[in-house]
Protein backbone atom coordinates (compact mmCIF):
# COMPACT_ATOMS: atom_id res chain seq x y z
CA UNK A 1 0.00 0.00 0.00
CA UNK A 2 2.63 2.17 0.91
CA UNK A 3 4.81 1.19 -2.10
CA UNK A 4 1.36 1.99 -4.08
CA UNK A 5 1.24 5.46 -2.79
CA UNK A 6 5.04 6.21 -3.78
CA UNK A 7 4.57 5.73 -6.95
CA UNK A 8 1.48 7.69 -7.65
CA UNK A 9 3.00 10.66 -6.15
CA UNK A 10 6.40 10.59 -7.75
CA UNK A 11 4.05 10.59 -11.35
CA UNK A 12 2.01 13.24 -9.80
CA UNK A 13 4.85 15.07 -9.42
CA UNK A 14 5.93 14.56 -13.26
CA UNK A 15 2.17 15.45 -14.20
CA UNK A 16 1.14 18.62 -12.43
CA UNK A 17 2.91 22.00 -13.68
CA UNK A 18 5.35 23.04 -11.29
CA UNK A 19 4.55 26.46 -10.05
CA UNK A 20 7.25 29.12 -10.83
CA UNK A 21 8.16 32.59 -8.08
CA UNK A 22 6.44 35.53 -9.60
CA UNK A 23 8.85 37.50 -12.03
CA UNK A 24 9.64 41.41 -10.42
CA UNK A 25 8.78 44.04 -12.20
CA UNK A 26 11.03 45.67 -14.09
CA UNK A 27 10.46 49.46 -12.66
CA UNK A 28 8.32 50.52 -9.91
CA UNK A 29 7.46 54.17 -10.79
CA UNK A 30 5.06 56.84 -8.54
CA UNK A 31 3.56 59.62 -10.46
CA UNK A 32 3.87 62.25 -8.04
CA UNK A 33 1.24 65.48 -9.42
CA UNK A 34 1.03 68.60 -8.49
CA UNK A 35 -2.16 70.19 -7.73
CA UNK A 36 -1.42 73.21 -5.71
CA UNK A 37 -2.68 76.47 -6.22
CA UNK A 38 -1.42 77.48 -9.46
CA UNK A 39 -2.90 74.27 -10.95
CA UNK A 40 -6.53 75.24 -12.10
CA UNK A 41 -9.32 72.96 -12.57
CA UNK A 42 -8.89 72.94 -16.47
CA UNK A 43 -5.12 72.15 -15.20
CA UNK A 44 -5.81 69.59 -13.38
CA UNK A 45 -7.86 68.06 -16.31
CA UNK A 46 -5.26 67.79 -18.50
CA UNK A 47 -2.57 66.24 -16.05
CA UNK A 48 -5.25 63.46 -15.46
CA UNK A 49 -5.86 63.40 -18.93
CA UNK A 50 -2.84 63.38 -20.25
CA UNK A 51 -1.14 59.94 -17.73
CA UNK A 52 -4.72 58.46 -18.61
CA UNK A 53 -4.18 59.07 -22.31
CA UNK A 54 -0.20 57.56 -22.35
CA UNK A 55 -0.92 54.44 -20.96
CA UNK A 56 -3.11 53.82 -23.95
CA UNK A 57 -0.62 54.65 -26.58
CA UNK A 58 0.92 52.10 -28.79
CA UNK A 59 4.16 53.40 -27.93
CA UNK A 60 3.99 53.44 -24.05
CA UNK A 61 2.24 49.52 -24.44
CA UNK A 62 5.00 48.38 -26.64
CA UNK A 63 7.88 49.25 -24.24
CA UNK A 64 6.09 47.37 -21.17
CA UNK A 65 5.70 44.73 -22.87
CA UNK A 66 8.87 44.57 -23.74
CA UNK A 67 10.38 44.98 -20.65
CA UNK A 68 10.66 41.50 -18.60
CA UNK A 69 7.89 41.40 -15.52
CA UNK A 70 6.18 45.06 -17.04
CA UNK A 71 6.07 48.05 -14.63
CA UNK A 72 4.40 48.90 -11.16
CA UNK A 73 2.66 52.04 -11.25
CA UNK A 74 1.38 54.35 -8.83
CA UNK A 75 -0.49 58.04 -8.73
CA UNK A 76 0.33 60.45 -5.77
CA UNK A 77 -1.10 64.35 -5.83
CA UNK A 78 0.96 66.74 -3.55
CA UNK A 79 0.25 70.03 -2.33
CA UNK A 80 0.75 70.98 1.10
CA UNK A 81 2.88 68.20 3.07
CA UNK A 82 -0.65 67.14 5.28
CA UNK A 83 -2.52 66.94 1.90
CA UNK A 84 -0.42 64.47 -0.50
CA UNK A 85 -2.76 61.58 -1.26
CA UNK A 86 -2.47 58.49 -3.65
CA UNK A 87 -5.43 58.54 -5.92
CA UNK A 88 -4.27 54.92 -7.61
CA UNK A 89 -2.82 52.46 -5.83
CA UNK A 90 0.13 50.17 -7.18
CA UNK A 91 -1.07 48.02 -10.51
CA UNK A 92 0.82 45.58 -12.34
CA UNK A 93 1.29 46.35 -15.58
CA UNK A 94 2.23 43.78 -18.33
CA UNK A 95 0.43 43.98 -21.59
CA UNK A 96 -2.29 46.47 -23.25
CA UNK A 97 -5.34 45.02 -20.78
CA UNK A 98 -3.52 46.19 -17.61
CA UNK A 99 -2.18 49.56 -19.04
CA UNK A 100 -5.92 50.10 -19.96
CA UNK A 101 -6.98 49.29 -16.71
CA UNK A 102 -4.62 52.01 -15.43
CA UNK A 103 -5.64 54.75 -17.30
CA UNK A 104 -9.65 53.89 -16.55
CA UNK A 105 -8.60 53.71 -12.48
CA UNK A 106 -6.74 57.51 -13.78
CA UNK A 107 -9.99 58.86 -15.18
CA UNK A 108 -12.13 57.78 -12.34
CA UNK A 109 -9.93 60.25 -9.64
CA UNK A 110 -11.05 62.95 -8.33
CA UNK A 111 -8.79 66.18 -7.02
CA UNK A 112 -8.06 65.59 -3.48
CA UNK A 113 -5.77 69.25 -2.78
CA UNK A 114 -5.48 72.47 -3.47
CA UNK A 115 -2.33 74.14 -1.43
CA UNK A 116 1.03 74.87 -1.74
CA UNK A 117 4.12 73.59 -3.10
CA UNK A 118 5.69 71.16 -1.16
CA UNK A 119 8.36 69.96 -3.62
CA UNK A 120 10.58 67.91 -0.72
CA UNK A 121 7.51 66.28 0.86
CA UNK A 122 5.73 65.15 -1.72
CA UNK A 123 9.04 63.55 -2.59
CA UNK A 124 9.45 61.53 0.74
CA UNK A 125 6.22 60.42 0.45
CA UNK A 126 6.61 59.64 -3.15
CA UNK A 127 9.57 57.24 -1.24
CA UNK A 128 7.80 55.69 1.61
CA UNK A 129 4.90 54.23 -1.30
CA UNK A 130 7.60 52.11 -1.89
CA UNK A 131 7.78 50.37 1.13
CA UNK A 132 4.36 48.86 0.73
CA UNK A 133 4.67 47.60 -3.14
CA UNK A 134 2.86 44.31 -3.61
CA UNK A 135 6.44 42.60 -4.93
CA UNK A 136 10.03 43.73 -5.66
CA UNK A 137 11.09 46.01 -8.68
CA UNK A 138 14.17 46.22 -10.66
CA UNK A 139 14.44 50.37 -10.13
CA UNK A 140 12.10 52.41 -8.24
CA UNK A 141 11.37 55.60 -9.74
CA UNK A 142 10.28 58.71 -8.56
CA UNK A 143 8.31 61.23 -11.26
CA UNK A 144 7.38 64.75 -10.34
CA UNK A 145 5.95 66.94 -12.70
CA UNK A 146 4.70 70.43 -11.42
CA UNK A 147 4.87 73.76 -12.75
CA UNK A 148 6.49 75.93 -9.91
CA UNK A 149 9.42 75.86 -7.24
CA UNK A 150 8.80 74.74 -3.66
CA UNK A 151 7.68 77.43 -1.84
CA UNK A 152 6.46 75.29 1.63
CA UNK A 153 7.70 72.10 3.28
CA UNK A 154 10.78 69.82 2.97
CA UNK A 155 13.89 71.35 0.72
CA UNK A 156 13.87 69.15 -2.71
CA UNK A 157 17.67 68.73 -2.91
CA UNK A 158 17.66 67.49 0.90
CA UNK A 159 15.09 64.73 -0.14
CA UNK A 160 16.56 64.23 -2.97
CA UNK A 161 19.81 63.96 -1.75
CA UNK A 162 18.51 61.06 0.72
CA UNK A 163 16.11 59.25 -1.71
CA UNK A 164 19.30 58.89 -3.97
CA UNK A 165 21.11 57.50 -0.93
CA UNK A 166 18.34 54.74 -0.70
CA UNK A 167 18.71 53.84 -4.86
CA UNK A 168 16.24 55.74 -5.66
CA UNK A 169 15.43 57.38 -9.06
CA UNK A 170 13.67 60.78 -9.09
CA UNK A 171 13.12 62.76 -12.92
CA UNK A 172 10.97 65.74 -13.26
CA UNK A 173 8.75 66.92 -15.83
CA UNK A 174 8.79 70.48 -16.16
CA UNK A 175 5.53 72.78 -16.67
CA UNK A 176 6.86 76.27 -17.82
CA UNK A 177 3.63 77.93 -17.90
CA UNK A 178 4.82 79.66 -14.92
CA UNK A 179 8.04 80.23 -14.23
CA UNK A 180 10.26 79.47 -17.70
CA UNK A 181 13.46 78.57 -15.68
CA UNK A 182 11.80 75.35 -13.55
CA UNK A 183 13.35 73.11 -16.10
CA UNK A 184 16.82 74.28 -14.34
CA UNK A 185 15.69 74.54 -11.02
CA UNK A 186 15.09 70.78 -11.17
CA UNK A 187 17.80 70.00 -12.52
CA UNK A 188 19.97 71.94 -9.50
CA UNK A 189 17.30 70.66 -7.25
CA UNK A 190 14.56 68.44 -7.58
CA UNK A 191 16.36 65.33 -10.02
CA UNK A 192 19.01 62.50 -8.99
CA UNK A 193 20.19 58.91 -9.25
CA UNK A 194 20.96 56.92 -12.08
CA UNK A 195 20.24 58.49 -15.54
CA UNK A 196 18.19 61.12 -13.88
CA UNK A 197 16.48 63.04 -16.27
CA UNK A 198 14.03 66.51 -16.60
CA UNK A 199 11.46 66.75 -19.40
CA UNK A 200 10.05 69.92 -20.44
CA UNK A 201 6.44 70.97 -21.49
CA UNK A 202 6.05 74.07 -22.66
CA UNK A 203 2.33 74.66 -21.20
CA UNK A 204 -0.44 72.44 -19.58
CA UNK A 205 -1.67 71.64 -23.27
CA UNK A 206 1.43 69.83 -24.34
CA UNK A 207 1.81 67.92 -20.97
CA UNK A 208 0.48 64.60 -22.53
CA UNK A 209 2.95 64.48 -25.09
CA UNK A 210 5.53 65.16 -22.37
CA UNK A 211 4.47 62.54 -20.12
CA UNK A 212 4.24 59.93 -22.65
CA UNK A 213 7.91 60.63 -23.66
CA UNK A 214 9.27 61.16 -20.27
CA UNK A 215 7.41 56.87 -19.41
CA UNK A 216 8.78 55.43 -22.80
CA UNK A 217 12.03 56.60 -21.91
CA UNK A 218 12.17 55.48 -18.08
CA UNK A 219 10.38 52.40 -19.01
CA UNK A 220 12.54 51.53 -21.85
CA UNK A 221 16.15 52.53 -20.11
CA UNK A 222 14.94 49.69 -16.36
CA UNK A 223 17.82 47.75 -15.61
CA UNK A 224 17.73 44.45 -14.65
CA UNK A 225 16.39 43.88 -10.49
CA UNK A 226 20.26 42.51 -10.10
CA UNK A 227 21.67 45.09 -12.19
CA UNK A 228 19.87 47.48 -9.49
CA UNK A 229 20.34 45.66 -6.87
CA UNK A 230 24.14 45.81 -7.43
CA UNK A 231 23.90 49.54 -7.90
CA UNK A 232 22.13 50.79 -4.79
CA UNK A 233 24.41 48.58 -2.70
CA UNK A 234 23.67 47.39 0.80
CA UNK A 235 20.72 48.92 2.83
Amino acid sequence: MRLALAMFLVALAWILPIASPVRAAAVALVLAVDVSESVSSERYALQREGIARAFETAQLIDSIAAVPGGILALVLEWSDPDKIAVTVGWTRIANRNGAAAFAASVRATTRTSNGLTAIGSAMLAAAAAFDHMPEPAGHRVIDISGDGMANFGEPPAAARDALVRRGITINGLAILSEEPWLDQYYRNHVIGGPASFVVVAKNFESFAEAMLRKLVREVASAPSLSDALAAAGPR
